[in-house]
């Protein structure tokens, strides 16, 4: 059995979650990989999860929102030992611009081919809301994630990124667009779409980027309007966040949750407000729900949602036209199921593991076909 070995910031614990790397090493496993997962967390361990899915974590220093960032001193020598000892056939690093990303940049200069993962290019495509994230992200992202894009042996990114930008950055050539995709069969759409009780859904965390607070300030006042709807959000929040305190009385906050298909098959709107954002999980798992969804016109959400069609696009912030949406869908029932079909029917066709996977699969046979020989690591042919 070939081995993948996967760096990636983090796996799943509490805000630290990576679904991409989550879902992927899944992915992997079905397609025929045993997956070895190295990343950082809140302490240092290795996990033996079954004979195909290993997991290294080793300790950071948490930078909370709005930088959600975790620092590893040592992580780059740590992963190359590992690399040295289980000598992968893959080396794949998922998301730029963390730190567990500079390894990637070590690894090229010790000879191995190790190939970038990303969702978005944080501080060129992707941007957090206060000044100083976009100042320190945009300095950092032209200096150090320009190089470890240029290092990279292969680059894919999860949705499209702006062709004449990856030209500039001389990384056009090596680029290609797989998502990440879902398995659709746990998410079961809502039987009865024209039910009088409606509920309306963000799933994610409570963080700024995310836009949160203009979901809550669009929906909530049209509770007064029309009284049969229930808003809820899904996701794990800090302590006393003034966004609970604001709305505790008119909003259910579940906090983190697992059963995230049962909710998401209980709601008929979804909504998700971000103002940045990669391949959204959350949208596809509410498309693959039959959710009719919302989403702002940024990063992948565009390549997931057909505006109009399979959903309703906004520009990230206008509040206003957020609430029109969701009125729109609140009187309009057979609006709302057609929505949800059709988001449905998209990640069948164009999201689901078995695209996904086979899509993977060529991609790994083409990596494999640049490899001196299976088990070298991944090294560059007459490099030691």
């Amino acid at each position: 059995m070939k081995t993948i070995l996967l760096i990636s910031p983090y796996w799943k614990e509490e805000h630290r979650w990576m679904v991409s790397t989550v879902k992927l090493a899944e992915l992997w496993q079905r397609i025929g990989y045993r997956v070895i997962v190295v990343c950082m967390g809140a302490s240092s361990s290795v996990e033996e999860v079954s004979p195909t899915l290993t997991i290294h974590r080793r300790k950071d220093i948490f930078l909370p929102d709005p930088w959600n960032y975790g620092i590893c001193f040592g992580f780059a020598g740590y992963v190359r030992r590992v690399v040295e000892k289980e000598k992968p056939n893959i080396i794949l690093v998922n998301k730029i611009l963390f730190w567990t990303s500079l390894s990637l940049i070590s690894l090229r200069l010790r000879g191995y081919r190790v190939s970038l993962l990303t969702d978005a290019l944080v501080g060129m495509t992707w941007w957090g809301r206060t000044f100083l994230f976009r100042l320190s992200s945009r300095i950092y992202a032209w200096t150090l994630g320009w190089l470890t894009m240029l290092s990279a042996y292969r680059f894919v990114t999860f949705h499209p990124q702006p062709e004449k930008l990856l030209k500039f950055l001389r990384v056009a050539h090596k680029t290609r667009v797989i998502p990440t995709g879902i398995d659709p069969t746990p998410y079961v759409p809502a039987q009865n779409p024209h039910a009088e009780k409606i509920m309306v859904t963000y799933v994610g965390r409570l963080e700024s980027v995310k836009g949160v607070d203009d979901y809550l300030a669009a929906v909530v006042p049209l509770m007064k309007e029309f009284p049969n709807i229930t808003v809820q959000v899904v996701g794990w929040y800090k302590e006393d966040h003034p966004l609970v305190s604001q709305y505790e009385k008119d909003v259910i906050f579940t906090g983190l949750r697992k059963d995230i298909p049962a909710i998401l098959g209980s709601s008929d709107i979804f909504v998700l407000p971000s103002y940045s954002e990669g391949l959204s999980n959350a949208l596809m798992e509410a498309m693959a729900s039959g959710c009719a969804c919302i989403a702002t016109e940024v990063g992948g959400n565009c390549f997931l949602i057909q505006n109009g069609v399979s959903g309703f696009h906004y520009p990230p912030g206008d509040r206003a036209m957020l609430a029109a949406h969701v009125r729109r869908l609140l009187e309009d029932p057979a609006k709302r199921a057609s929505m949800g079909k059709a988001a449905r029917k998209r990640i069948e066709e164009h999201f689901s593991w078995d695209s996904v996977g086979k899509q993977y699969r060529e991609f790994f046979e083409e990596i494999a076909e640049g490899n001196r020989e299976p088990g070298t690591g991944n090294r560059e042919q007459g490099t030691e």
